[in-house]
C-alpha cells in the first residue's frame, strides 16, 4: 500500500477544519428534509397502498385505494371544483396583484404605506382571515349583507348559493394572499431600468402602453415563475372551503376537503386518503414539468 505523503495528509486535514462547519450546517439541513418532507412523502405513499385506521393492523391492499377512488361519486366533483377554484383564482389572484403593483409602482409618493397595506392581510393567520370573511359573510348580521339591505338591495346567501359560494371562497383567497404576490411583482418592477421608462414617455406612451411594450417583456419570467405558483397552490385550497362551507357541501368539496373526509369523518382510512394525496402530486408534479418543459422551450 503506498503511503500518503505528510504535506498531502495535512492539506486534507486543514481542508476538513475549514469546511467542518459548513458540513454541520449541511448535515443539520439534510435531516431537516429528510424527517420533515422526504419520510412523510415515502410514508404516504406506502400508505396509498393500505388499508390503515390506526386501530387495527395496516393491512396491504394494492391498487384497491385507487380503483375505490374512481368508483366514488365526490372524487370527480372535488376534482371539478378544485379546477374552478384554479381557475377562478387565477382571474382574480393572479392578474389583481399584478395590476395593484403597477399602480403602486407608478406612485411617486407613499410607495412604503402602500406596500405595508398591501402585505397585511399575509401577516395573518390563515384561519384568522377566515374567520374574519365568515362574519363579513354571515347571512344575518354579516356586514355585506347589511350593506346590501342599507342599500335597498336583497340580501345574499354567499357561501350558501350554488352560484356565489365559490366566488365567494375566491374573494377570500384572494384578499389573504395576494400581498405576497404584489410584494413580488413589486420587486420585479423596480429591476426594469429607467431608461426604458424614460424612453417610452419620451415617445408619448401611455400607462397602458408602458405596460404591455416595457413591463409585460422585461418581467416575462417572473409572471411565469408566479403562475406555475399560483396554480400549485390553488389546487390545495383547504382552509376556505373547510371553514367556510364545511366538508359536505357538493358545490365547494375540493380534493384536499376530500381527504380531510377520507380520513377523519366519513372512512377513517388513511389508506384511502394518502392515495388521495399522491394521486394530487402525481397531478401537479406531471403539470410542473410540462409548464417548465413548455417555458423552457419557449424561451
Amino acid at each position: 500500500m503506498t503511503a500518503v505523503p505528510a504535506h498531502r495528509g495535512r492539506r486534507r486535514g486543514a481542508w476538513l477544519r475549514r469546511n467542518l462547519h459548513a458540513w454541520a450546517f449541511l448535515a443539520a439541513g439534510v435531516a431537516c428534509f429528510a424527517l420533515f418532507s422526504w419520510y412523510p412523502l415515502v410514508r404516504g405513499i406506502v400508505l396509498s397502498f393500505q388499508q390503515v385506521n390506526f386501530v387495527t393492523d395496516a393491512v396491504w391492499v394494492g391498487w384497491d385505494n385507487f380503483r375505490a377512488l374512481f368508483d366514488d361519486p365526490l372524487f370527480f366533483t372535488a376534482w371539478a371544483n378544485t379546477l374552478e377554484f384554479t381557475g377562478l383564482a387565477l382571474l382574480f389572484g393572479y392578474a389583481v396583484p399584478f395590476v395593484v403593483a403597477v399602480v403602486i409602482n407608478e406612485f411617486r409618493h407613499l410607495k412604503g404605506f402602500f406596500r405595508i397595506a398591501v402585505y397585511t392581510p399575509v401577516m395573518l393567520p390563515p384561519i384568522v382571515s377566515v374567520l374574519l370573511w365568515q362574519y363579513f359573510y354571515d347571512p344575518g348580521n354579516g356586514l355585506f349583507n347589511s350593506i346590501l339591505t342599507g342599500l335597498g338591495l336583497p340580501a345574499s346567501d354567499w357561501t350558501q348559493s350554488p352560484k356565489m359560494a365559490m366566488i365567494s371562497l375566491v374573494l377570500v383567497s384572494t384578499w389573504a394572499n395576494m400581498g405576497g404576490a404584489t410584494i413580488m411583482y413589486l420587486a420585479g418592477l423596480a429591476t426594469i431600468p429607467s431608461e426604458l421608462y424614460e424612453a417610452a414617455e419620451l415617445d408619448g406612451a401611455s400607462v397602458r402602453q408602458r405596460v404591455r411594450h416595457v413591463v409585460l417583456p422585461q418581467m416575462r419570467f417572473i409572471l411565469l415563475v408566479l403562475l406555475l405558483l399560483q396554480i400549485v397552490a390553488t389546487m390545495q385550497v383547504f382552509i376556505e372551503p373547510y371553514q367556510l362551507t364545511g366538508t359536505t357541501n357538493p358545490d365547494t368539496i375540493t380534493v384536499l376537503v376530500l381527504v380531510y373526509r377520507y380520513a377523519f369523518t366519513v372512512n377513517n382510512d388513511f389508506g384511502l386518503a394518502a392515495a388521495m394525496s399522491v394521486l394530487l402530486f402525481v397531478v401537479l408534479g406531471a403539470f410542473s414539468a410540462a409548464y417548465l418543459r413548455l417555458t423552457r422551450d419557449k424561451d
